[in-house]
């Protein structure tokens, strides 16, 4: 074990109240692909960016209602590799501890994370785009032979299109869950940055928000990010590896070592 990994496996043993920060990296792990990635097969002639806006649901609801049942369906064939499990033992560990995701699957909340905060929305909280009560998720179903439209349902309260729980690009993130992020990077003495790219902001500025009021900051990724000045502690490498790796160093140790 590197210098750098015995000093993230103290800081973590040591910390009582530890924010894990995730971002779309985790989830890649799983064979989830990533937002700009995702367009495969009868999608490829799509612009990511360009079907998620509420302008594009406006436009063409089918069309954008059925991208993302086909990313829901992708989800759900994807399995929580280690790196969320790991998670999901240091929350165990930790009581006073948040899990912050960027993403908008399901993955942390399979592998035990039982309250994520979901600053980008998620696939599995679909909501009305006129009164904005909560809709059940449907039952997955293929992608229609006929093509990729798929009609959203109706809202049962004002018969509105239901919409995708996910934030669209010029849209605000979730005042409550962004509020929860902010306050727990807030208070925290640790946070542990994993798979982002620290690039997509208001969501980057929680790990400096942490780190300006005195928490130790560890960052896990295999590349190079804006976070590296950030992070007191900077592990190369791929979540499912390096976290329960750090879990097992954290708490696994003899006695005294």
């Amino acid at each position: 074990m590197g210098q750098a990994a015995r000093d993230a496996a103290e800081l973590l043993g040591q910390a009582r109240r530890v924010v894990i920060f995730t971002g779309a990296g985790m989830s890649a792990e799983s064979g989830v692909p990533t937002f700009r990635d995702a367009l495969t097969g009868l999608w490829r002639q799509f612009d990511a960016q360009a079907l998620a806006t509420p302008d594009a649901f406006r436009a063409d609801p089918a069309l954008v209602w059925g991208w993302y049942e086909w990313r829901r369906a992708t989800v759900r064939q994807a399995r929580p590799n280690a790196g969320h499990v790991a998670v999901a033992a240091i929350e165990a560990r930790v009581p006073s501890s948040v899990l912050v995701t960027q993403n908008v699957d399901d993955l942390h909340e399979r592998a035990g994370s039982a309250a994520p905060v979901h600053l980008h929305g998620s696939l599995f909280a679909p909501h009305c785009s006129g009164c904005a009560q909560p809709a059940p998720v449907p039952d997955l179903t293929e992608e229609p032979a006929e093509g990729r439209r798929i009609p959203p349902p109706r809202c049962a309260r004002c018969s509105a299109a239901v919409r995708p729980g996910v934030v669209w690009f010029g849209e605000a993130l979730p005042t409550e869950a962004l509020e929860a992020a902010v306050e727990a990077a807030s208070t925290c003495d640790l946070l542990l940055t994993v798979g982002t790219s620290g690039l997509v902001y208001p969501a980057a500025e929680i790990p400096q928000v942490a780190a300006r009021l005195g928490a130790a900051v560890i960052q896990v990724n295999p590349e190079e990010t804006p976070l590296d000045r950030v992070a007191d502690v900077n592990l190369r490498g791929p979540a499912a590896r390096v976290l329960p790796a750090l879990v097992d160093a954290a708490w696994d140790r003899p006695h005294g070592a």
